[in-house]
């Protein structure tokens, strides 16, 4: 693989302007594809299989109205006075006169239909029906239905806009974004020392992502696309295109700095950095797209769409990166004198580039800036704050190891309470009108009217079935109220709404669903009886995840084993490296239930409610933390692991590794942390507490577990890390990693340059 990956760059480093050529025609496309597909984003959540999906899909055509989405305009009226009054009635029904003229609109309700006028008489629930889901409901739909809301208003009413067709918050991109993208760059140029160096990467990603979200937008015409997939895409494709580039634009300025040619250096670059962003890339993928087993569409499409953004960025650092090389030529190489320079000098940097390859029989050398040019004044050879590091984490392991996992476990303690279920407008920000009218109903009409349950009941042979349903769940525990049944549009089926005591998130709702599923049917045995309804929707996602869990995560598990072990040719580094990834996992999970069900510091972070863990946030989390997890244990192991084969030093090898490795580990971690970050501000409710996780995640993995726990089980461990039995090696395939076998050409690459200052000074003759 690393010898294609050499020819791949070879081929983008000579062709620089036809690669970036490609690219902008492919960015072009896209964006075109997009504008003209005129594509809209589907954030429904469906169960394929489950009672409440083949339910919900039945009454889209016997009873579109109930199948719908729908609009809440919640009437309050002002301090003394009753929401009956004659001039509130008059503009109540003015109001929802205009509503149901929205586009798509299907049906209005009236308070007085409805009987949703409460005890008080202050408030007073219309509802505007739609045909089709949230999806389906234009912006104008809702636009108009929140302008019918002013002649209300001007009559001296509260009127707050919510109900189902209205979601939870949206992604709109803000100063926070922008921020994050400021800080990258500023670790960047910390880093790399140098302004253009520092801009390579953040240019590639952004032409990466701009490639991904136009291609998502495009195929949102063809296939549903949700918001959310669309926001973990942009978050992840940011984040791995930045930290993929940083990784090989590293290792080419440190050969450029040994002296190596341009052309040679983005050679070999993609040889060695490059075969180890492929299969980081890859175990992300693979992880992300085994999603799609789980069978919510919902949870697919989010898998795919972060696979693609993924694969994106692999594809930016593996052509366009090298083609942008090109044409930065030999300003890519540190000053002699530079601090970047005296650091690569310092941790050893020289001995990338052979004699043979950098020099002739005479002893010339291929460039002005090549260390061997400068032998006059040489570089002390220093310890680089990772090899310092890396010793005072080894010189008590054990105590190191005590530390960090006992810290670990300490965050992972609040996943034991965990509870998940999906988000509803109880969840959206604070100002927002659908969180208004959520809240209100909830004190005025009690917490269950915010998720009735819907019972479908088909009984074509008994008329009175329906009836008896109604009653027999009217028994049953945490029932608030239940209507009379309604007849649809098929012939002996009928509709009961139940109204729970609790909240939609509640467990005791979930309960209620179980009950009627459970008991009800007994009773009423000539009925066909289903429950359905957003809430029974949104519990059986919840549940069918919850299954889901503990099998994906034996996936991931047993590949990440199997992976590193084939990787490695160890038993000890890939047990070492499921059970610490299991750890970051658990302290990352523990540390969001604190925050966003426990509520610690929940005003901090902008959490509009405490309550249940999104549903998808644990999945989600162990498929993209175990793809970035394996990127940083193979850029610090397999540096490791060189050293060893070397020299045969166990404590050794951990050094010489965390000291060629470890700042540009620092550097991509730090970047991606913070680009997730930049999305916990958010509002949707479905984003922040996913980008959160992440955060959270890559900060534990990457500087708790990666930099120091791992070190420390190494040096404990000692030559039994690297023990393999000789009949698994054998049988094994061999895996080139970080181009551990790639031998460089015993002269430099020739090809007349262009300029001077872009391409490669020709070496001397080995003739």
């Amino acid at each position: 693989m690393s010898a294609l990956l050499g020819r791949i760059g070879d081929f983008a480093f000579r062709r620089r302007g036809l690669v970036v050529s490609i690219w902008v025609l492919v960015l072009i496309a896209v964006v075109g594809g997009a504008a003209l597909a005129g594509g809209r984003l589907d954030d429904r959540f469906t169960v394929p299989g489950a009672e409440s999906q083949h339910a919900l899909d039945t009454l889209s055509e016997t009873a579109p109205g109930a199948a719908g989405a729908t609009a809440q305009l919640v009437f309050t009226a002002p301090a003394g006075h009753l929401i009956t009054e004659a001039p509130y009635r008059t503009a109540i029904q003015h109001t929802l006169d205009v509503a149901g003229t929205a586009p798509g609109a299907v049906a209005v309700t009236t308070p007085q239909q409805a009987g949703t006028i409460s005890a008080d008489q202050r408030t007073a629930v219309g509802v505007v029906s739609f045909a089709g889901d949230r999806s389906r409901v234009s912006q104008d739909a809702r636009a108009t239905v929140e302008r019918s809301a002013d002649s209300a208003r001007d009559a001296g009413l509260d009127v707050s806009v919510g109900g189902t067709a209205y979601g939870v918050g949206d992604m709109h991109p803000g100063i926070t974004e922008i921020i994050g993208l400021g800080v990258a760059v500023l670790v960047l140029l910390i880093t790399f020392g140098s302004l253009l160096a520092a801009g390579m990467p953040l240019l590639s990603a952004i032409s990466g992502i701009a490639v991904t979200v136009g291609g998502l937008l495009a195929l949102a015409a063809a296939t549903p696309v949700s918001s959310t997939a669309l926001t973990l895409a942009l978050m992840l494709g940011l984040a791995v295109g930045i930290d993929y580039a940083l990784f090989i634009l590293s290792r080419h300025r440190s050969q450029l700095a040994a002296g190596l040619s341009p052309r040679e250096s983005v050679v070999r670059a993609n040889q060695t950095a490059g075969s180890a962003v492929v299969f980081a890339g890859t175990t992300v993928v693979i992880a992300l797209a085994a999603l799609s087993v789980i069978g919510i569409p919902f949870l697919t499409v989010m898998g795919l769409a972060a696979s693609g953004a993924v694969l994106v960025a692999v594809a930016v650092a593996l052509t366009l990166l090298p083609a942008l090389t090109g044409f930065a030529g030999h300003r890519l190489t540190p000053r002699p004198g530079s601090r970047t320079y005296r650091r690569i000098a310092a941790t050893g940097a020289e001995a990338i580039a052979l004699d043979s390859a950098t020099s002739g029989p005479d002893g010339d050398v291929s460039h002005p800036n090549s260390p061997a040019r400068h032998t006059e004044s040489p570089v002390p050879r220093r310890d680089s704050m990772g090899a310092r590091w890396a010793r005072m984490v080894t010189a008590r392991p054990i105590v190191t190891i005590a530390a960090v996992a006992g810290a670990l476990i300490l965050l992972a303690i609040p996943t034991a309470s965990l509870r998940m279920a999906l988000p509803d407008n109880g969840s959206a920000a604070v100002e927002s009108g659908q969180r208004q009218a959520y809240d209100t109903i909830a004190e005025k009409f009690g917490p269950g009217f915010n998720g009735p349950l819907v019972l479908v009941v088909d009984a074509e042979n008994d008329p009175k079935a329906a009836a008896l349903v109604a009653q027999t769940v009217r028994e049953l525990p945490n029932v608030a109220y239940v209507a009379p049944p309604q007849p649809t549009q098929r012939a002996g089926q009928s509709l009961v709404m139940v109204v729970p005591k609790t909240a939609p998130e509640s467990g005791r709702t979930a309960d209620l669903v179980h009950a009627i599923r459970g008991q009800v049917p007994d009773a009423v045995p000539n009925a066909s009886i289903a429950v359905t309804g957003d809430t029974a929707v949104a519990i059986d996602v919840s549940q069918r995840l919850s299954a889901s869990l503990l099998p994906f995560l034996g996936i991931v598990v047993g590949l990440s084993l199997l992976l590193l072990v084939v990787v490695f040719r160890s038993i000890a580094v890939p047990v070492k490296a499921t059970l610490t990834f299991l750890l970051s996992v658990a302290a990352a999970l523990g540390t969001t239930v604190a925050v966003f069900q426990w509520g610690w510091a929940a005003d901090l972070f902008g959490v509009s409610r405490v309550g249940p863990v999104v549903s998808v946030l644990p999945i989600i989390l162990v498929g993209v933390l175990f793809g970035l997890a394996m990127d940083y244990e193979v850029f610090l192991v397999s540096g490791m692991r060189e050293e060893w084969l070397r020299a045969g030093d166990a404590r050794r090898s951990i050094v010489e590794g965390t000291r060629h490795n470890a700042r540009v580990v620092t550097a991509a971690a730090t970047i991606m942390v913070v680009v997730f970050a930049s999305f916990v501000p958010t509002d949707d409710a479905l984003v922040k507490p996913i980008a959160f996780a992440l955060a959270v995640g890559v900060l534990v993995d990457a500087f708790a577990v990666r930099l120091t726990l791992v070190p420390a089980v190494l040096a404990l461990l000692g030559r039994a890390a690297w023990w393999l039995p000789r009949r698994l090696d054998r049988v094994l395939p061999t895996l080139n990693l970080e181009g551990e076998e790639v031998t460089p050409p015993r002269a430099p690459l020739r090809t007349p340059p262009r300029t001077p200052s872009r391409d490669a000074v020709p070496a001397a003759s080995t003739q």
